[in-house]
């Protein structure tokens, strides 16, 4: 039997129930998991639904469970189903084998006591049996004549039923006398409460049953088997049905946690205007998008839920309905934008996010152009899929009810049909666009104006002319010249040109492990990521974004007491971040979780933001001739920043949830502030604090002397240990001590043996107390790259920067690390490190 068997409301439901952060399923024995049979020894289990059971037990956030009438010991001999399904005798009184010595005195003796009555009432009444268990008697008519069966539960009815601190539960031909409190719904109460269950299913066809059924609410779901009344609010009619429900649940289950052909992150791209972003699929699937900035919640959080976290999709109309769309020949940017085209052979998909809008506004714009039928779903899911949402189709397109922020897609002409899931509504359509005209889909949100706008033509010119005259300002090296054009093109993209703020990434929860818990939230503003993107722009001929970005940051500091007080990073607007949340309802890209919003790291001490501003500045006022006041007056706070905390120890550039440690990285980027800023003095005629080089210097030797490790011949991660850090390759990058140092060289080596694997490279090996594992950085092989050049081994550069350019995606796109064993792509995507790190890396190999 298969799912599609199953009444339609009944399979919606199970999909709903699947998609539950935790899952307790459970179910009656009895009947349900096992068919009725006239000899109960001989009551087998269904080996469909034994292997369902024991699948949904190995689903990770799923619990299953037994709970039967049959005594505990009983149950384990007969079902044999796998350890990791909980067991429950005795309807709820039996939670382990050991049961019987818990017992009272008091009930013991009473246990012994309707033992001894029940036999006398049986004796000599055909087809009647006893079933003893450790905490009741179940008297068992199911082989008598109906006459018999009748007489033998009246007496006991009558009789030991009656008795004292007897608790009794009638079934299907049986009574049971226990002298304990039994009830199904209890016992499915304690494992909801024991396993933190945040939805429940249960399944049963005994009238013991419906106290597990009266127990259920919210979201739950209870499953009647066979005929009679009951609370359950839906039906089914054997266990043969059972087995294709536990099955169909399964199924549901391992896609939602796991993922249902989830894209290959670098074949992710990026569509991006002057202010939020989003990522299409290889596929014209809208995957992922933020409103009303791209640190917001998302409207389609497909990429980290699947289709029912929201998605904007367009392909081929597949044949009769049935048929699958064909794959597309390719996805491309048209050159030098952030246009996006997706072309199958007589279908073309064309996605921008539309510029000129209100602050408050994004637009994004799909046209779909060819000579064959298309079919369109629009499901949006606002606030990550949280909150209800209701279509209305009018003339001008869809109006979406229920959200806070007002949202509609102009779609003039199109005819939709909307469904519902119970919870959310979705729109389809099939459009038949021709040569001589295109159907133009434009999702505003911010608005709920459905009028007509400027033509299409107009608005696509407007962001071809953004980007496209942007790019005519940059001066590009010889090497990889159009990936470095994309990379510009990506970095331009995170930046927020309203704020100044620039985005480390435009994703939250890509995983660093497929199916880990190594997942963050990098839609913010870090001083770090921020400066040292700006900087890469500023070497490309760019200004006005660093410019940007260190008023924003002017603004920031005038927020706070002092600039020793700045936080490792802040929202797109400079405000301080909310408390890091998780996203229950989504399973996360591949099931890759927890969803991740906000980040804790805000609350960090991190002592290396400061150099990377200095040292923008640096490149800024090579860049224009001069030094802004402004700018020098951000270079006199961050020198100030560091004499008031250089020798504490802090977290790190890699943000590590653990001990603060005194990081060779951080101190580096201490002298690299005071070295830039005393440097900067001399070369514009502006005041240094005569502070500034003695500390530089001290600071410079406390490197020297205490980062550097005899025994493992390397400058190591921090003062405290002997394990390495890509990072403290700084140590020559920055010119704290010379390249041709020995110890600098030795260093190199030590990286390269313990963190280089292939194409790429570790950020280190250490155990940093979270668990699981990561990919290498792309930024750290960048690092490497320049650490090669600096001594002289260009063949081994040049080989490790072609390496890292097989990885990046068709259209060009690199996310923060790369799995060399799996050749896949892992982290937040596209993220601004790997990006500006290719950058360099062309510019030194192309010098």
């Amino acid at each position: 039997m298969t799912a599609e068997a199953l009444p339609a409301e009944l399979r919606r439901v199970i999909v709903q129930l699947a998609r539950t952060p935790r899952l307790l399923v459970a179910c009656d024995y009895d009947g349900t998991l096992a068919p009725i049979v006239a000899d109960p020894t001989q009551a087998k289990p269904l080996p469909e639904s034994v292997h369902a059971l024991r699948s949904l037990a190995a689903l990770p956030a799923t619990t299953t469970a037994v709970i039967s009438g049959r005594a505990l010991r009983d149950l384990a001999t007969l079902s044999r189903l796998p350890a990791e399904v909980y067991l429950v005798g005795s309807h709820g009184s039996e939670f382990d084998v050991g049961f019987v010595h818990e017992l009272e005195p008091e009930a013991t003796q009473l246990r012994t006591e309707l033992q001894i009555a029940l036999q006398d009432i049986v004796r000599g009444k055909p087809g009647v049996t006893l079933e003893n268990k450790p905490a009741s008697v179940a008297v068992h008519v199911r082989r008598a004549e109906a006459e018999v069966a009748e007489e033998v539960l009246d007496t006991v009815r009558t009789g030991p039923a009656a008795w004292e601190g007897v608790q009794v539960t009638e079934g299907k031909a049986v009574i049971e006398l226990a002298v304990v409190q039994t009830d199904k719904g209890n016992a499915l109460d304690a494992l909801r409460h024991q396993v933190g269950a945040t939805a429940a299913i249960f399944l049963g066809d005994d009238v013991t049953d419906e106290k597990a059924f009266a127990r259920l609410h919210g979201p739950d779901l209870g499953i009647k088997v066979g005929e009679g009344d009951t609370l359950a609010t839906y039906r089914i009619g054997s266990t043969t049905e059972v087995a294709t429900v536990l099955a169909f649940l399964m199924e549901e289950r391992r896609t939602w946690l796991y993922g249902e052909q989830a894209p290959p992150i670098e074949r992710l791209t990026m569509l991006s205007n002057e202010r939020t972003v989003a990522l299409v699929t290889p596929d014209a699937r809208l995957t992922w998008m933020c409103h009303p900035g791209p640190d917001s919640a998302a409207v389609f959080a497909d990429l980290l839920g699947g289709p029912g976290a929201g998605h904007f999709t367009i392909r081929p109309q597949g044949g009769n309905g049935a048929q699958r769309s064909p794959l597309p020949l390719g996805q491309r940017y048209v050159p030098n934008t952030m246009i996006v085209e997706t072309r199958w052979s007589r279908l073309l998909v064309t996605d921008y996010l539309a510029h000129g809008t209100d602050s408050h506004r994004t637009d994004v714009v799909r046209v779909i152009s060819g000579s064959v039928p298309a079919a369109v779903e629009f499901a949006p899911r606002p606030e990550f899929g949280q909150v209800a949402v209701r279509l209305t189709a009018e003339a001008g397109g869809l109006r979406v009810q229920g959200t806070a922020e007002p949202m509609v897609l102009y779609s003039p002409g199109v005819q939709w049909e909307i469904s519902s899931d119970g919870m959310h509504e979705s729109a389809h359509a099939v459009v038949d666009p021709s040569e001589n005209n295109p159907i133009v889909l434009e999702l505003r949100c911010g608005t709920d104006d459905l009028s007509s706008a400027a033509a299409e033509v107009e608005r696509r010119d407007e962001a071809d002319r953004y980007w496209s005259e942007w790019m005519k300002t940059l001066s590009l090296p010889d090497v990889e010249r159009d990936l470095v054009a994309r990379s510009a093109l990506t970095l331009r993209g995170l930046c927020n040109t309203d704020t100044g703020g620039i985005m480390a990434a435009a994703t939250t929860s890509l995983p660093e492990e497929i199916g880990g818990v190594r997942n963050w939230d990098y839609r913010y503003c870090w001083l770090r990521d921020g400066a040292m993107t700006a900087q890469a722009l500023v070497t490309l001929g760019s200004t006005a974004e660093a410019e940007a970005f260190l008023n924003w940051l002017h603004r920031v500091l005038e927020t706070l007491p002092g600039p020793e007080r700045l936080h490792p990073l802040y929202t797109l607007q400079g405000t301080g971040l909310g408390p890091e949340a998780v996203i229950d309802s989504l399973p996360g890209y591949a099931g890759s979780r927890p969803v991740r919003v906000g980040n804790l790291a805000d609350q960090q001490v991190q002592l290396d933001v400061f150099g990377p501003v200095v040292e923008l500045i640096a490149h800024l006022a090579q860049a224009t001739g001069r030094i802004r006041d402004v700018d020098w007056d951000l270079v006199k706070a961050m020198a100030e920043a560091v004499s008031h905390r250089w020798f504490e120890p802090d977290h790190g550039i890699w943000e590590e949830r653990d001990v603060p440690r005194h990081h060779v990285y951080s101190k580096v980027m201490c002298w690299v502030t005071l070295d830039r800023a005393v440097k900067l003095a001399t070369a514009y005629g502006r005041e240094a604090d005569p502070s500034w080089a003695p500390l530089r210097d001290q600071i410079g030797q406390d490197v020297v002397k205490n980062g550097w490790h005899p025994d493992v011949q390397a400058f190591t991660t921090a003062y405290e240990g002997s394990d390495l850090d890509a990072a403290s390759l700084h140590v020559g990058l920055s010119g704290l001590i010379d390249p041709s140092d020995e110890r600098f060289q030795a260093t190199v080596t030590a990286i390269e043996a313990e963190l280089r694997s292939g194409s790429t490279v570790y950020r280190y090996r250490r155990d940093d107390g979270l668990p699981g594992d990561e990919g290498g950085f792309h930024l750290c092989a960048a690092w490497l790259i320049e650490a090669y050049l600096l001594i002289g081994r260009r063949t081994e550069a040049e080989e490790l920067f072609q390496q890292i350019v097989d990885t990046a995606g068709p259209t060009g796109l690199l996310s923060e690390e790369y799995d060399p064993i799996a050749e896949r792509s892992l982290g937040n995507h596209p993220q601004a490190y790997s990006h500006l790190g290719l950058i360099r890396c062309a510019q030194l190999l192309s010098a």
